[in-house]
């Protein structure tokens, strides 16, 4: 598992290195090939080892993201050092970092990583990077530590997100409340989304948050209240 795991850490840190590498692989197990079965079209192996090296630049990190989340033993890690690079992204700066991993025996393993090769699990179109010096679940295969997958869900940074994300859905219905009190369907969507809110969120969300998320709910109108299924029409 630990030469998979270093296999996989060289095609994320390095991918555009890598790129020539799995070309390199691909005609050397294409000539061996050829050789051992006397047919050349053995040297099409060539070409999918070629394909796979763009492919390798995008995809490398999430690879490695589900094989450590798969295979992986849990441990904690700490950014230490977080600087911006020349090198761009989607038009934004990467980021890279340095990093101390604690392993599930104490051990203490320097590490570095960049905003690009990052592996995060579980796998979104963005990039949550945990802020510097705050603690973070991860997770790596033992033998080669400098590998690991940051758990995001699971760590202090992740949650806060979350919690910020399914807000969202509250704050809008609260809006619309707002707008109109006595609109059914605006008191059923503000009343559903604190309910979930709740259920997801009571143990981990910010006690006073929870406190005001419940008593708003009791203070909603019950489901019999004569209210009126009238949308606000705004003015010309």
């Amino acid at each position: 598992m630990s030469i998979l795991s270093a296999i996989l850490y060289f095609l994320a840190q390095h991918p555009f290195w890598a790129w020539p590498v799995l070309i390199a692989v691909g005609v050397l197990l294409g000539h061996a090939m050829a050789k051992w079965r006397g047919r050349e079209i053995w040297y099409l192996l060539i070409l999918p080892f070629f394909l796979c090296g763009p492919v390798n630049i995008f995809t490398a990190h999430i690879s490695n993201a589900l094989f450590l989340n798969a295979f992986g033993v849990n441990g904690t890690a700490v950014i230490t050092h977080s600087e911006e690079t020349s090198s761009t992204l989607n038009d934004q700066n990467i980021w890279a970092y340095d990093a101390v991993l604690k392993t599930s025996d104490g051990k203490d393993v320097l590490t570095q990583f960049d905003s690009m090769s990052a592996s995060i699990y579980p796998i979104r179109n963005e990039i949550l990077i945990p802020p510097d010096g705050q603690p973070f679940a991860v997770k790596y295969i033992p033998g080669f530590a400098r590998n690991f997958v940051i758990l995001s869900d699971q760590s202090p940074y992740g949650k806060k997100y979350l919690i910020s994300q399914d807000r969202a859905p509250v704050d809008k219905a609260a809006a619309q409340f707002a707008v109109s009190p006595n609109n059914k369907a605006f008191i059923a969507e503000y009343r559903d989304a604190l309910r979930t809110f709740l259920a997801n969120h009571s143990h981990n969300a910010d006690p006073d948050l929870v406190a005001d998320y419940h008593a708003k709910l009791a203070g909603l109108p019950p489901h019999n209240a004569n209210t009126q299924m009238s949308v606000p029409v705004m003015p010309k």
